[in-house]
């Protein structure tokens, strides 16, 4: 199994990133490459640009630790995890991480990749004032 994280730093509270990650059935809003997001209970149904709808299992979401994270259940890959922990640095600004584990190892490359796009995104939708303070 691969893994893949990435990291962005935002210049907002951890606290207003947070709950942008924790609107989990808006993912579709700042995800690269989704199309639609429903969600029902703990599992989110994404519907890729190409129409292909993969579920996923919200299997944490903690607000002490700041960490969310889902199963994709169908598809592609054999076995997916992805982690987003947000860390506040004390300063009014925070540290996004995004992470990937899967197998195949080349989809962590694949899914990796939209995270990052995904955390850059997000924070082009915070700097620009697109989400609520």
């Amino acid at each position: 199994m691969a893994t893949i994280r990435r990291d962005v730093r935002f210049a907002h509270p951890a606290e207003l990133v947070w709950a942008a990650v924790t609107d989990t059935a808006s993912l579709d809003s700042w995800f690269p490459g989704l199309a639609a997001c429903t969600q029902e209970g703990d599992v989110r149904t994404v519907t890729l640009g190409s129409g292909l709808s993969l579920p996923e299992r919200i299997v944490t979401n903690d607000p002490v630790q700041r960490r969310l994270q889902y199963r994709i259940e169908a598809g592609p890959v054999r076995e997916h995890l992805a982690t987003v922990d947000v860390i506040d640095l004390g300063d009014d600004t925070c540290l996004g991480v995004y992470s990937t584990d899967a197998e195949p190892d080349v989809m962590a490359l694949v899914i990796g990749a939209a995270c990052g796009d995904a955390l850059l995104e997000l924070q082009r939708q915070l700097d620009a004032g697109e989400r609520a303070n």
